[in-house]
């Protein structure tokens, strides 16, 4: 799509929506009164709530005390996190705000975690050209499936807490 006077084409996405005033939306689900209305009327909620911007379902960020420092944010997807015995495993996204030496603004990382001693290795690893695990799509690296103790103070304790459900 270009934008008048401009030489370069972009593409806008998400299409934005009409902003709808609060007072309107009430003014209409006030004024349907009996049940089939009311389907019409939680139908009509969500339509308008649906257009509200991007939602990336299921990731949620890490605490941010243990969030890196710097130009990127750590988030897990707690719907995906499978135990198994004193195993467990869950996706970690990696979400870069900018990034000059490669080619990806995302990572997706499958990793397990020892619940009985605090400990991850590394199950498989996906590079995303943009952010969020959106864009083209790369498997990554694998660290040959080593296991690596867990400090802390470190982003992965905070994955290993969520994973093996400590507190």
């Amino acid at each position: 799509m270009k934008r008048p006077g401009s030489t370069r084409s972009r593409l806008i996405f998400p299409p934005k929506t009409p902003y709808v005033h609060p007072i309107k939306i009430h003014s209409l689900m006030r004024s349907m009164r009996n049940k089939s209305d009311s389907i019409q009327c939680f139908f009509l909620a969500a339509l308008l709530l649906s257009g509200a911007g991007p939602v990336y379902a299921g990731w949620v960020a890490v605490e941010k005390q243990y969030q890196p420092a710097g130009l990127e944010t750590i988030y897990i997807d707690p719907d995906r996190i499978q135990r198994k015995g004193l195993r467990a495993t869950l996706w970690q996204l990696t979400n870069l705000k900018w990034n000059s030496t490669t080619r990806f603004l995302s990572l997706k990382i499958h990793k397990e975690f020892d619940c009985d001693r605090p400990r991850v290795r590394v199950l498989q690893v996906i590079e995303f050209s943009r952010q969020m695990g959106t864009g083209r799509s790369k498997s990554g690296y694998i660290e040959n499936g080593n296991w690596q103790p867990i400090e802390e103070a470190d982003a992965n304790h905070a994955l290993w807490k969520a994973a093996c459900g400590k507190r």
